[in-house]
């Protein structure tokens, strides 16, 4: 699935993120779901929350973060607000 990049991001509202050493576990709290991220991505989801949008460069970051944000998503660890754009197809 392909994301807006110019969307922007928030922490569902029942969703917990605590890191472990340099790693991280997130847990949805409604539906008992948890994720555990390894280094990186607990600097992703650190720099999700921090940015105004999901946008990276170079490509190749670009497709790592999409698949990361479609887990989120998938999840239910993440809302996305479309940002007056429509999602890309891909």
């Amino acid at each position: 699935m392909s994301h807006a990049f110019s969307a922007r991001v928030r922490v569902a509202p029942d969703v917990m993120f605590r890191l472990v050493g340099d790693e991280g576990v997130l847990v949805n709290l409604n539906t008992e779901r948890y994720l555990g991220l390894n280094a990186v991505g607990a600097r992703m989801w650190t720099a999700l929350g921090n940015s105004g949008s999901i946008e990276v460069e170079p490509a190749r970051l670009r497709a790592d973060l999409d698949e990361f944000v479609d887990r989120l998503l998938g999840q239910q660890l993440i809302e996305t607000d479309a940002g007056g754009e429509s999602p890309r197809q891909g």
